[in-house]
């Protein structure tokens, strides 16, 4: 008997099952931009600027006071992340707000968050 869980021991292919994970599977455009944002995701630095958008808007010069980065710094992270549309910005005045896009993204924080926590118990 074989003991590596990543391969079966024998060769069977379970038709209703491969058929039903072929009908939920994703298409090859809708996974390169999942994957976008999931490298996006995937620096510390992109997660926690997030997280500080959890609550509420803030400006670069918060942000960077915040994260202890420069404006120039933040101003970078957050163009990523504006291009991906985890963010959006406002100008008011001379002044530019950023916020999370959409509550998927404050979702997709806090299921992750949870998971971490789960898997620490």
């Amino acid at each position: 008997m074989n003991d590596d869980l990543s391969r079966c021991d024998v060769d069977v292919i379970h038709k209703d099952l491969v058929q039903d994970a072929q009908m939920h599977l994703l298409d090859g455009l809708t996974a390169t931009y999942m994957a976008q944002i999931f490298q996006a995701l995937s620096d510390p630095t992109r997660v926690r600027l997030i997280s500080a958008l959890l609550k509420t808007e803030l400006c670069v010069c918060d942000i960077a006071a915040i994260l202890g980065m420069t404006q120039s710094a933040v101003s970078h992270q957050l163009r990523i992340l504006r291009d991906l549309h985890l963010v959006k910005a406002r100008r008011e005045g001379r002044i530019v707000f950023y916020a999370l896009d959409d509550d998927h993204i404050v979702e997709l924080i806090q299921r992750t968050k949870e998971h971490l926590e789960h898997g620490q118990q």
